[in-house]
């Protein structure tokens, strides 16, 4: 919970006293390598703060194939939105990449907080433009990039990251094969 704190204080004016009308909203738990915190499909009223670990989100297509849409390592936020502001199904998965220590925010912590904490409405605007900034990016990565320009982005982007998760899952990301990810390796390998 104190590292959240210490989060939101970087993010935010709030102080020791608000947070604490707050934390009645929060729960901390570990979460093990694997394990699900959110299925596709199913309604949800809950945000993710990774404190310590790596969680990611995902869909699968009717094959079973999976889909990584986002990766959250620490002082990250990671959930489905449409679901906990909109009470419609989520249509992201999010599990644990890496054993993890995570604070779930519920919907009425993000009701309150702008209440209590008078610059958290601002924040929170911020950090919606800045995913969908994020999310034009890798979508017109996606449209109009080589595996190459897609895969240094990611590097770039996501420093580290690609030695904590398998080449599998960064293709996943990325939008392309493992096969092609190798390729573009060995590529980047000999300049």
């Amino acid at each position: 919970m104190e590292i959240f704190k210490k989060y939101l204080k970087n993010q935010t004016s709030i102080t020791d006293e608000q947070f604490a009308l707050l934390t009645l909203e929060l729960k901390t738990k570990k979460v093990a390598r694997g394990e699900t915190l959110l299925v596709a499909n199913t309604r949800t009223k809950l945000i993710y703060f990774v404190c310590k670990g790596l969680l990611r989100s995902y869909t699968l297509d009717r094959n079973g194939k999976e889909h990584i849409i986002q990766f959250a390592p620490e002082a990250s936020l990671i959930g489905d939105r449409n679901s906990v502001c909109f009470d419609e199904p989520a249509q992201f998965y999010v599990d644990a990449v890496e054993d993890s220590e995570v604070v779930f925010i519920n919907k009425k912590f993000m009701d309150l907080a702008p209440g209590i904490c008078e610059d958290f409405s601002t924040y929170n605007t911020l950090r919606l433009n800045d995913s969908l900034r994020h999310i034009q990016g890798r979508l017109s990565l996606l449209l109009g990039a080589t595996a190459e320009e897609r895969y240094l982005n990611f590097i770039d982007q996501h420093p580290g990251l690609s030695l904590r998760v398998s080449q599998i899952m960064i293709a996943s990301y990325l939008g392309i094969t493992p096969e092609s990810l190798s390729r573009v390796r060995r590529k980047l390998a000999k300049k």
